[in-house]
């Protein structure tokens, strides 16, 4: 109690403003509440993802090879195989984790969006020179509460422009998925093809080595010049520096591979798959019809709805916000108070937010533009693409149904013919260099080929043999 019997009210007036400051910060902290699912992205331990976009036919394709391999597995140390290469880097793979960290530093952005300003609180004191006076001149305590309330839905715009903000970082983690699952999987036949062309260099060493075998026997029986077995020796050495100049690229394949899951060194032994045989195409128009699944379109739906809800968010900032001021004086000598409550709201006289305003429209006009080009690039990366796949197509066909055959059998008939005397070295060579280079040829228009494939696949966001199925 205070000398004249009245109680302290500079102890009433305390009680008042915390009271005032407790139901301001219960306001505050309902503003935005976190999904459970995430509350746990701040915290130092990482958390699984829990919100991307749609995921793509090709992304779903290995989907199910990556949730069935546990996160620590390693690299197996047999026969690798293109499913176990698409886990291995979509788990391991250093320029993911790190995309999947930008989704987790929106999904902290959009946390931040939903909260509303602190209440400030002030003390001042005023005549503190003339504490011996009593009334207003003398000396006072000054308490005040201030309270800035946003007006115009600004917290559910924020919210709602870093929420697309999110949404576009899930896509920019799609599209890194989807390329590099593209990188795995031409990696992954750049080493099959590697693994074929090397055992197609030792057939022709083996079949070199019989020859110069063969040849070596003639000259010593007396049937033809000793100037064959040096030829049958070079042609050996030259093959010997084609299988060595094989091997050199199988490692660095392999190592290629590798990188993609981050590592540096191969455990693997062998890519375990064939490369297959060519099958029948879609036309590019009903390929073209599907590449909106492609993420870098894709995107640009939200990427349209992120713009404009920028121009919403800078449009509610012209409108004011008020602050609320609560509080009141005390007066040291007599007791005396005043209680003091006001309201203060700027004037949009000057700045109405008119530059911001017009910037987001700027970029929306942007991004609207942005999606047209990106359409087209896609369009025209696709027609590329195909026209390669058409190309590599053909010449496979070509090779397996006419060169190939014709090659073998001119091959084993002059070899035949050698061994009985009928055909010089020379025609060996001939038909044997034919027969290795049509296979060489055979085989790299499959590495095409499906190299071409997977690069359709990307662009199109759906394996060619669903494409297929659908245009039939």
């Amino acid at each position: 109690m205070g000398k004249d019997g009245k109680p302290d009210m500079l102890y009433k007036y305390f009680s008042i403003l915390l009271l005032a400051s407790l139901l301001t910060s219960v306001v505050g902290c309902r503003g935005y509440s976190p999904p459970a699912e995430s509350s746990n992205s701040l915290s130092s331990k990482p958390a699984p993802i829990t919100h991307s976009p749609p995921q793509t036919p090709l992304i779903r394709k290995f989907q199910e090879a990556s949730l069935s391999t546990p996160a620590k597995k390693d690299e197996p140390k047999g026969n690798l195989t293109l499913r176990q290469a698409a886990a291995l880097a979509l788990l391991k793979n250093p320029t993911l984790a790190a995309f999947s960290q930008e989704i987790r530093v929106q999904e902290a952005r959009v946390l931040q969006a939903g909260l509303l300003p602190n209440p400030r609180l002030s003390v001042q004191g005023s005549n503190l020179g003339n504490a011996a006076l009593k009334g207003p001149d003398g000396a006072s305590t000054t308490v005040q509460l201030s309270q800035l309330i946003l007006l115009g839905g600004k917290i559910a715009k924020r919210i709602k422009a870093a929420q697309l903000t999110q949404d576009l970082a899930g896509w920019d983690y799609e599209t890194k998925r989807v390329n590099v699952l593209t990188q795995v999987a031409q990696s992954f036949i750049a080493v099959l093809s590697a693994q074929r062309r090397l055992a197609l260099v030792q057939q022709l060493v083996s079949l070199a080595q019989q020859v110069a075998t063969t040849v070596s026997k003639r000259v010593q029986a007396g049937k033809i010049s000793p100037v064959e077995e040096t030829k049958a020796q070079v042609a050996l050495s030259s093959v010997h520096i084609q299988l060595t100049r094989a091997e050199r690229n199988l490692t660095t394949a392999r190592k290629q591979l590798a990188a993609t899951w981050g590592s540096t060194t191969p455990r693997f032994q062998q890519a375990a798959g064939q490369m297959g045989d060519v099958a029948s195409l879609p036309s590019l128009e009903q390929l073209t019809q599907l590449i909106s699944q492609n993420p870098d379109l894709a995107r640009w739906t939200t990427e349209i709805a992120q713009r404009q809800a920028f121009i919403k968010l800078e449009k509610s900032k012209a409108i004011p916000d008020i602050t609320v001021n609560f509080g009141g004086t005390e007066y040291a000598n007599n007791g005396d108070y005043a209680v003091m409550a006001g309201i203060s709201i700027p004037l949009m006289l000057f700045d109405r937010n008119q530059g911001n305003i017009l910037t987001a429209e700027h970029q929306l006009t942007k991004a609207e533009e942005a999606r047209r080009a990106a359409q087209v690039r896609v369009a025209t990366a696709l027609s590329t693409a195909y026209q390669r796949l058409a190309a590599a197509h053909a010449e496979a066909t070509i090779l397996k149904t006419q060169i190939l055959p014709g090659a073998q059998s001119a091959f084993d008939a002059v070899n035949k013919g050698f061994r009985l005397g009928k055909f010089a070295f020379l025609s060996v060579l001939d038909a044997q260099r034919t027969l290795f280079d049509s296979k060489s040829q055979y085989l790299r228009a499959l590495t095409d080929y499906h190299q071409a494939a997977t690069e359709v696949e990307r662009l199109i966001g759906e394996p060619l043999e669903t494409a297929r199925a659908k245009g039939e």
